[in-house]
């Protein structure tokens, strides 16, 4: 049982604790106290935590001292209050000494002293009136107010009898039984089981996370972290000391951060995901730790799954990768998107297993980094990773380039083989692939020359389905097609990841500016612009425009009038040539929302506001300008550009 002090205002309380522990059951319990004192108020504070460095687990004390106590210190405090027995004996001496029928008595002192008292006015035939004081110094003062009240007599301490005896009012000194310490040792003794019960639930988690073979971490439910087991501090290399009261996704920054809010804030289902800490794979599960329905905090849960290789295969792999090495990391990819990050928990799942995966998505999209963090993240990420496109080859020249002695998939053995263009693969060769997936058998052009390879396969395709219209006319296999469909992942284009895109165009001028030593600033009009523009070229296209944009700069400021510049160079030939030709598919005018066209729009509906502002205020640009919520210079320049003026109605 837990350690106890007894500090308490008067001596006699002392004498009554020593014989309740002579009693038989109090010797059985084995209560141990590290003190019994009588302390002043003032100093109760410093006596209490002179207690705690002694030992003592609870402290047992009375009224103001037990609140100061409760203040400052973080220790369980157990009040001595005084019982109803003891109030009502009380209450029955001031009856006899007042010889009145329905006296009125008052109670002065601190309310965490006394029991219940409700029902004593019918019980007892009185009135009872509480002043209850909020410190040791207005004591005084809400005895003076009892007097004022007309009270016929006064139960309190020390402060209260005084005051009562200078006023001349009749007064009883609030003294306890042993029946008021009995309660607070029993309330004492089940305090300290359930600490006991605690310590022991403490202890056993304790060494299960000791000698877990997982990763744990616990959060509270602002996502602040608590505790790490000792593996999980290993794992990340840091201290569990340093870890504490870090956010959760500032140490694993690879978590979803709408998943992690999701769990913290409504519970519900766990959320699994697959991160990298420190080179190490793990797939992690994240749990809520729910309390009465509400989410108290979390436990993020880290399996290794890196298998372990020896000296000689990782000697073996080292030699086989001959510099294929892939770079990309998910961390290199914008995700703050919905759709992206979808899309990157799929991918990061993916990691996780062996088999083939197929990766659709337009021309400039990340397909090939996507496969390359993939491979990074998975069981194969010290193995070679090899990359291949199969676009504009003959049969002949895609069975050299893959299943050759010397081909890709003999360089990839061990570890990845990227086929970019997979729908581009011939007939023949498909057959060879399907092998070399299903059976782990490089196909040679006779039988004898197979050769076994662990190779897993990831393909990529620029349209989405394109293997299914393939397969459906006969220019692919089904069965290789099946075989493929099982992990996909559709990369979303840059036009459907607002917030991706916008960082891509910041990224991309910044990246220009530096690269010419210039400095050069998009607008919030030149971002706007660029924004609604489609990017059927996604990255690519990002890349080069804003290197255009940068390259012919004429002023400091980017503003849309910039941006339409560039795009009216570059694709204002397709108004010129729409009625006589169809765009060609994949085009930038095949989508519906061409460069040309949709700058034109946006000059069109900019001209008509224009117009609207200029007839609704003549001869007046500044209300002209404030109307459309622009500079007067700004102003100037739209009317020259559309070659109007203020009286132009």
């Amino acid at each position: 049982m837990g350690k106890i002090a007894l500090l308490v205002p008067r001596e006699e309380m002392v004498y009554q604790a020593h014989n309740i522990l002579q009693e038989k059951d109090y010797q059985d319990r084995q209560f141990e106290f590290t003190c019994m004192k009588v302390v002043r108020t003032k100093q109760v504070v410093m006596e209490a935590r002179q207690a705690i460095a002694d030992g003592a687990s609870m402290i047992i004390a009375r009224g103001l001292q037990a609140s100061m106590i409760k203040q400052y210190t973080d220790i369980p405090v157990i009040e001595i209050v005084i019982t109803a027995q003891e109030m009502a004996l009380l209450v029955l001496k001031a009856k006899q000494i007042l010889k009145k029928e329905h006296p009125v008595i008052a109670v002065v002192g601190f309310a965490n002293m006394f029991c219940d008292m409700s029902y004593f006015d019918r019980i007892y035939d009185i009135e009872i009136q509480t002043f209850y004081a909020p410190d040791n110094d207005s004591l005084r003062s809400f005895a003076i107010q009892a007097v004022e009240e007309k009270v016929d007599l006064i139960i309190g301490g020390e402060v209260a009898v005084e005051t009562a005896a200078s006023e001349g009012v009749p007064s009883l000194f609030l003294s306890t039984t042993e029946d008021s310490l009995r309660n607070a040792f029993s309330m004492a003794r089940s305090i300290s089981f359930a600490m006991d019960v605690e310590k022991k639930k403490a202890a056993q988690m304790e060494t299960l996370l000791d000698y877990s073979f997982s990763g744990v971490v616990n959060a509270d439910c602002y996502g602040r972290i608590t505790a790490v087991n000792p593996l999980m501090a290993d794992m990340l290399g840091i201290p569990g000391k340093k870890l504490s009261g870090r956010g959760l996704s500032e140490v694993f920054p690879d978590l979803d951060r709408g998943q992690v809010e999701r769990i913290l804030s409504k519970g519900g289902e766990g959320y699994s995901t697959f991160l990298q800490i420190n080179g190490i794979s793990v797939f992690a599960i994240l749990a809520p730790v729910v309390l009465e329905g509400r989410a108290e905090g979390a436990i993020l849960t880290c399996h290794k799954i890196q298998r372990k290789l020896t000296a000689e295969q990782e000697s073996q792999q080292k030699r086989h990768s001959n510099g294929l090495i892939a770079l990309g990391q998910f961390s290199d990819l914008f995700q703050e998107s919905e759709a992206m990050q979808a899309c990157m928990h799929r991918a990061k799942l993916y990691a996780l297993s062996d088999l083939p995966v197929l990766i659709e998505g337009e021309a400039g999209t990340e397909k090939r980094l996507i496969a390359q963090s993939i491979h990074n993240a998975g069981l194969r990420n010290r193995g070679p990773f090899a990359d291949v496109s199969l676009s504009g080859l003959t049969d002949e020249e895609q069975f050299v380039l893959l299943f050759g002695e010397k081909g890709a998939a003999v360089q990839a053995d061990g570890g990845t083989l990227l086929l970019e263009d997979g729908d581009s693969l011939s007939q023949s060769n498909q057959y060879r692939l399907l092998q070399l997936i299903r059976y782990r058998i490089r196909t040679g052009r006779e039988l004898q020359q197979n050769k076994h390879l662990d190779v897993r396969v990831m393909i990529t395709v620029e349209q989405e389905g394109a293997l299914w219209n393939a397969a459906r006319q006969g220019r692919f296999r089904l069965d290789l097609y099946y075989l493929l469909q099982g992990l996909n992942l559709r990369v979303p284009p840059m036009r459907e990841r607002r917030e991706d895109l916008r960082r891509r165009l910041e990224l991309s001028i910044r990246e220009s500016c530096e690269r010419y030593n210039r400095y050069h600033v998009l607008t919030h009009g030149g971002m706007d612009f660029l924004l609604k523009y489609p990017w059927p070229g996604n990255i690519y296209q990002i890349e080069n425009i804003c290197e255009r944009l940068i390259l012919t700069a004429k002023k400091r400021s980017l503003d849309e009038w910039a941006a339409k510049r560039v795009m009216d160079e570059l694709f204002g030939w397709e108004d010129k040539t729409r009625a006589e030709t169809a765009p060609e598919p994949g085009h930038p005018a095949a989508s519906g929302g061409q460069g040309g066209s949709e700058s034109r729009e946006y000059g069109d509906e900019r001209e008509m506001r224009l117009r609207q502002a200029l007839k609704k205020y003549p001869g007046s640009r500044q209300k002209a300008a404030q109307e459309l919520g622009i500079s007067k210079a700004t102003l100037w320049r739209w009317m020259k550009r559309y070659g109007l003026d203020e009286r132009e109605e």
